[in-house]
């Protein structure tokens, strides 16, 4: 159960930064988006720590107030279950 929490959430952070990062890039060339509740919802299914380096890395959507509150709230959340399972089930 604790790997497979754990390797879920590398999967999707994974997922999330390349997604921050595709969606940056298509920005800057005027072509179609990602939409902002698949890259927010990443965040919340286990891709928090993925979606907040790619806001870092990337500068993008560093300026949304919906990302700047939930991507971090998404890594709380995620924080406090990952702490959950591992003092619980260890």
């Amino acid at each position: 159960m604790v790997m497979f929490l754990l390797g879920w959430v590398v999967f999707c952070s994974i997922l999330a930064f390349i997604l921050y990062g595709l969606d940056k890039h298509k920005a800057r060339r005027n072509q179609w988006r990602i939409p902002e509740k698949v890259l927010l919802g990443i965040a919340f299914v286990g891709g928090a720590f993925g979606a907040l380096a790619g806001m870092r890395v990337f500068h993008h959507k560093t300026k949304h107030v919906q990302f700047v509150i939930g991507v971090p709230v998404a890594c709380v959340l995620w924080v406090v279950i990952l702490s959950y399972v591992l003092f619980n089930w260890l």
